[in-house]
């Protein structure tokens, strides 16, 4: 059906965007930014699809060089704008461009699995969702954690935010690449995320217990 990714689009984004005003204050931004995401990932298809349509429909050529490009900068756009024009705060961006990145791959999944439920299987999940799903909230992520140290420093605001959209694309392109190849560098692809994904949240844990402890002391 050639209206499904609208169809899908509706169900998930229309409750989710009803029950925004009912969660606590504090869960509302990193909701919104969920919901930005699924907008994003529906955008994307859209400008993806424009560009396999271009380039003939080489599907191997296009997710490698095309859509890490395309779908990293749609994705930083908002966290951008939040950051420039709401806050900086390091926490609230980490957190919100993570949530955008989950909302992405959250409706791409779906739609992927919608659209080709004969051909997944547990494997087909737990690799999306362990591995696919985890790197497109990793690239945000790093996008919106670096911005917390370019907003504060006026001169890297061009090289700054260039490089942090770079870093993400290529991460991206690396990425597709090697769980797109035939060999065991495909495996190595699939645990990439969690291998970047780990180190962070015990770096981020054990900065979270030092700050209490910081503040008790006072």
């Amino acid at each position: 059906m050639e209206n499904m990714i609208y169809i899908l689009f509706i169900c998930m984004f229309v409750p989710l965007l009803l029950s925004l005003p009912l969660v606590q204050k504090t869960s509302r931004r990193v909701m919104a930014f969920l919901l930005i995401g699924i907008c994003a990932a529906l955008l994307i298809s859209e400008v993806n699809g424009l560009f396999l349509r271009l380039l003939g429909y080489n599907a191997e050529y296009v997710t490698t060089t095309v859509t890490p490009a395309t779908e990293e900068i749609i994705k930083a756009i908002p966290v951008l704008i939040y950051a420039f024009v709401i806050s900086d705060n390091r926490d609230k961006l980490l957190s919100s461009a993570f949530a955008l990145g989950i909302g992405f791959a959250l409706f791409e999944n779906t739609y992927i699995l919608i659209t080709s439920i004969d051909a997944v299987s547990i494997e087909w999940a737990l690799v999306r969702g362990f591995s696919t799903a985890l790197m497109h909230a990793i690239c945000t992520a790093a996008v919106g954690y670096g911005m917390s140290f370019v907003k504060k420093k006026k001169k890297l605001f061009y090289c700054g935010t260039f490089a942090l959209l770079l870093m993400s694309i290529i991460y991206h392109g690396i990425f597709n690449m090697l769980v797109q190849s035939t060999d065991w560098l495909k495996y190595f692809g699939f645990v990439l995320p969690l291998l970047t994904y780990v180190p962070v949240v015990i770096s981020l844990i054990r900065r979270y217990k030092n700050r209490k402890r910081g503040e008790a002391a006072e």
